[in-house]
Formats: structure tokens, sequence, C-alpha cells
């Protein structure tokens, strides 16, 4: 599924349409009835972590502040992003991940809510948002047809414009859930917080992955920081230095940030050990499918020489690293 500098791209797209009002709806959902957003007005778009957040109000209403801070946001990000009218463009290989479960073993399932005016999006494999544009097939299928891409759901805004959202789930809930503290990406995510997660037993690659402390951190992510950081994926938070511990959370929200400040100018992004065959010093490149037992497994790529196993103060290596 798309990871935080994603869905960050994903609200710079829906960011213009804040402030204006549904006058048509089309889209395949049935976990919703897309009628019922007819004559709404889009009142904010907020992103936390892998989901993104879109708040109606009935059209006669006014705008909050948070609503205009995001207008005003959205224009001054435009300016700077060539790349803003996109979704997320054609796939490059990399990003052809492995479908995540619809909810990561630390992320709480969707709860059955009562109605609410904010409607949130999870987004699966090849999930996506486009602006005023639909996606169109770029090969044929299983079947031999170039059939296009069926959206889930198709806003259309009084001013012409539209939003088209592709392989998505929706619900609608009383309010963002949510923790900034949190999420990779934020202003207030908590150091401290995610240092102490780091310093469990757990291995390394597990606790990166846990929705928790490092809200919109995924596979890729998660590959990229352990090589960064030169940290063997398997390696137990509690054989690390504090020193170590804080190399890995600074690779991590530097990775997380480069990757977004990228995505936002529409250039690509540079993988290092990701679904690499050899390290950037040419080294064979270790590839297995990783997870918790009884969780969710994730393919992981380490190099057994920029990453070797930690040893205990026994001189044994950390569990599973053999």
């Amino acid at each position: 599924m798309p990871e935080g500098p994603y869905l960050r791209k994903f609200q710079l797209l829906t960011s213009p349409f804040v402030g204006q009002v549904v006058v048509k709806v089309g889209g395949s959902s049935r976990k919703i009835n897309v009628n019922d957003l007819n004559a709404l007005r889009l009142q904010e778009s907020q992103v936390h972590g892998k989901n993104l957040y879109l708040a109606f109000v009935a059209a006669g209403e006014s705008l909050g502040p948070a609503a205009e801070e995001t207008v005003l946001q959205a224009e001054s990000a435009s300016e700077a992003s060539p790349s803003a009218q996109g979704g997320q463009g054609q796939m490059h290989p990399w990003e052809k991940e492995l479908q995540e479960p619809q909810h990561s073993g630390s992320e709480a399932p969707e709860a059955a809510e009562g109605p609410g005016n904010w409607l949130r999006f999870h987004f699966g494999l090849f999930g996506s948002i486009r602006a005023n544009e639909f996606s169109r097939a770029n090969k044929a299928n299983k079947r031999g047809d170039w059939k296009d891409p069926a959206p889930r759901l198709v806003l259309y805004f009084e001013n012409g414009g539209f939003l088209v959202f592709y392989n998505c789930r929706m619900h609608w809930c009383s309010s963002p859930r949510a923790d900034p503290a949190s999420d990779i990406l934020s202003v207030e995510f908590h150091r401290g917080q995610a240092l102490d997660a780091l310093r469990t037993p757990n291995p390394v690659c597990y606790t990166l992955l846990d929705q928790r402390y490092f809200s919109g951190l995924g596979n890729i992510i998660k590959n990229e920081t352990l090589y960064l950081a030169k940290i063997h994926p398997l390696t137990q938070g509690t054989f690390l230095a504090l020193l170590d511990l804080e190399r890995l959370l600074d690779c991590a929200i530097q990775f997380s940030s480069d990757w977004l400040h990228d995505k936002l100018h529409g250039r690509k992004l540079r993988l290092q050990i990701y679904q690499k065959e050899q390290c950037p010093l040419g080294h064979a490149v270790m590839k297995e499918t990783l997870g918790p037992s009884g969780g969710w497994k994730r393919l992981t790529w380490w190099c057994p020489q920029c990453q070797p196993a930690v040893l205990s103060d026994h001189g044994d290596p950390s569990p599973g690293t053999e």
C-alpha cells in the first residue's frame, strides 16, 4: 500500500478542492452510498500515517480556520510542485510491493462507528488519487483486454474539476483516528517514544513497521533505512547502543522526508537496497520474507557485509541473524 510520502502527495491533490461543493458523484464503491456526497462541501483534508481523511459539511456551512489554512497551504505547495495535478502516475517496479493486510498487525482494524462527517480512505496495492484525469490502462490484462481501472469514487466539483480515487476502502467516521506523535512525517513526531519502541528485544525490522510508533512507515522505508544505518534487519533493539538507535531513527526520518520532497518535485526515488541484487558497494544482497510469528511477513533485503549481525555481550549473534 502507499506509504506516508505518497499519502502526503494525495493530500496535496485534494487540497485545492477544499471549500468546493460536490455537484456530481460516481464510482463503484459498495462500502458507502456515494450519492450521500452529492451537494456536500469538502471542508478539510488531513493525512495521518497511511490514511487520508476528508471532512464534508452541508453546502451552506462556512469553512473553519483549519480548512482555510489548508487552502492556503495547497496554493503554496502547488506553485512549488510541477506534478501537483497527477496521481501516482506510472508505477515503477519498486512500487509493486506485496499487498499489506488492510490493517497492520499493530494498527486497529476498522471499528463500527456511527455516522460522521469524515470520510476515511485506506489505500490498497496500487491505490491512488488523480486530479482532473482518469487512470488509463498501460497494458492488457490477463484476458488480453485493454480495460481502464475502475475508480472506487469520483467527485465532481462546482468549479469543473474532479477527483478520482482508485483501489481504496472508505468509511464514515466521527473524527480522524490519529496520533501525530507517531507520524514519521509530522512535526509532532515523538522521538523519545520511537526510541523506547526500538529498544525492545524485538528485531528492529518488525518494530519499524509498527504503526503505533511509526505511522506511515512501510516496507520500502524500512529496507532503505536499515541499509543507510548499516543495521541487520533481525538485530534485536536491546543489542544496539543508544547512538545506533538514534542513527537508525535519523535515517528513517531523513529518508521519509527526502522521498516526500522528491515526490512533490516530480523526481524518481533513488533506492540503494530495496529489490536490488547488489548493494551500492557491489556486495551480493540477501532477500528473505521476515515478520513476527503469526503476523504479516514482508520481503526484506539486506547486505550481509554492510549490515553484519550484531553480537551480544557473550559473543553470540542476535537471534535469527545467523
